[in-house]
């Protein structure tokens, strides 16, 4: 057997020391930490492709409109709960010019990131209608959204969709809507980790089930328009970033900065919830929140007590990011498109050497390549593998964390430097070699 680029006994010794009993639960921050500290003491460099954070540089027109709001003096000013009035018009106006759909101002909120976006939509929806007390997850999705769930006390279910794409999932999805207690379906779309995107037939019928059991859809687009197999990136014109929001009117999107945008620093993005409702009055929130509505609820109670606002002059930046996208100034795509091309060189390295790519279609089309990706190796599970691999120096995080029932691992493109194709495809040479298939 070939020597590994890094130590076996290092590698353990480090998972030891840390108290990992099971490598394939370990959570995002735990494969960090071992991979750097074996990378410090080793000497070897780690292509780290375990954190999901922007490789990129910030978008300049937001940069620039950050700094000139705090040159005016924002800094010193509470920000209006609701949200500036400027970014509310402008996000209405990039959900109509990029996902074609109509939705009021006021129901746009700006959020300290779509994680706190999720964990008001999640406390608003688990309170709403009291026999409703469960949120379904269509996994395999973000880990961290389970565990803000685990945080307020709210039960969940989840399901791995990779077996009920197309007509499979309605019978899936109504499966546990009819049990009646489901306040909300949550979803990326395209997906962390596997980077499916679900199809049009696919979210009509989840909006159709949403509609007939009454439940809320919180969409998380935070990888807004990034299925690059489709241009989306032209204002008011079609081909728009697919949405449920066409086929039911149960819904909240979640519009991030972080990712399309590289403007994952200042804890910024938006939900968009749906006028229907925005405006509904529930009759279990309206008893405990002075008769409000959910949009109400959601921005007056919900945001005000987790933070009184988010971040005064970042909102300027994505005011100015969303409204430069929709005039047609400010092509976010052709940035982000440089994960697309990592993707692809990395899957080519991967799949020379023996792995195969677990999520690979979107029912019959290969998947687009972009921000993430899963692989896998003949003959080993999750856990076996992404420890294996830290002796090559890659690490990753593990499908059984994201609630994927598959045997394989996330890879994420954003890290990757152009010396660490070379150094991935000696090292994975190596791998094949002490692995046989």
């Amino acid at each position: 057997m070939k020597e590994t680029p890094i130590k076996r006994e290092l590698v353990d010794g480090l998972i030891q020391k840390f108290g990992i009993q099971d490598f394939a639960k370990a959570t995002i921050r735990e494969v960090k930490r071992v991979a750097q500290k074996a990378e410090n003491e080793s000497g070897v460099e780690f292509i780290k492709m375990e954190m999901g954070i922007p490789g990129l540089p910030a978008a300049k027109v937001g940069v620039d409109a950050q700094i000139q709001a705090l040159k005016n003096g924002v800094a010193s000013m509470y920000p209006d709960i609701q949200g500036l009035p400027e970014l509310k018009e402008q996000a209405s106006r990039f959900v109509k010019a990029f996902i074609g759909i109509d939705i009021n101002p006021e129901g746009c909120v700006p959020t300290v990131g779509s994680m706190q976006g999720a964990f008001a939509a999640f406390l608003t929806c688990s309170q709403a209608d009291k026999k409703k007390d469960t949120v379904l997850f269509i996994d395999p999705g973000f880990p961290v959204q389970k565990n803000q769930l685990q945080v307020m006390g709210v039960k969940y279910k989840t399901f791995d969709v990779y077996d009920y794409r197309g007509e499979k999932l309605r019978d899936k999805l109504e499966s546990y809507l009819k049990e009646g207690n489901i306040c909300a379906i949550v979803y990326s779309n395209p997906n962390n980790p596997s980077w499916i995107c679900l199809n049009e037939d696919e979210l009509k019928t989840i909006g159709e089930l949403a509609t007939k059991y009454d439940t809320i859809v919180l969409e998380d687009l935070a990888y807004f328009a990034m299925d690059f197999r489709k241009d989306l990136s032209r204002p008011f014109e079609p081909p728009y970033q697919p949405t449920v929001g066409r086929y039911t009117d149960n819904y909240l999107l979640m519009i991030s900065g972080s990712k399309a945008f590289s403007y994952a620093g200042e804890r910024i993005a938006v939900v968009c919830i749906s006028n229907k409702v925005f405006g509904r009055h529930y009759a279990d929130l309206a008893a405990r929140y002075d008769g409000l509505t959910f949009g109400a609820v959601f921005s007056q109670r919900m945001l005000y007590t987790l933070s009184s606002g988010t971040s005064h002059s970042a909102q300027y930046a994505l005011a100015a990011i969303m409204k430069a996208a929709s005039d047609g100034d400010f092509n976010f795509r052709d940035d982000i498109m440089e994960y697309g091309r990592r993707a692809h060189k990395l899957k080519e390295i991967f799949k020379k050497h023996g792995f195969h790519i677990v999520y690979d279609k979107d029912l019959d089309e290969p998947i687009a390549d972009g921000f993430y990706f899963t692989i896998g190796y003949p003959g080993m599970t999750s856990g076996q593998l992404a420890h294996e691999l830290m002796y090559y120096g890659v690490s990753a995080i593990c499908l059984v964390t994201t609630g994927s029932q598959q045997e394989g691992l996330r890879v994420c493109t954003s890290f990757i430097q152009e010396h660490q194709y070379d150094q991935l495809d000696e090292r994975m040479a190596i791998f094949e070699e002490n692995n046989p298939r």
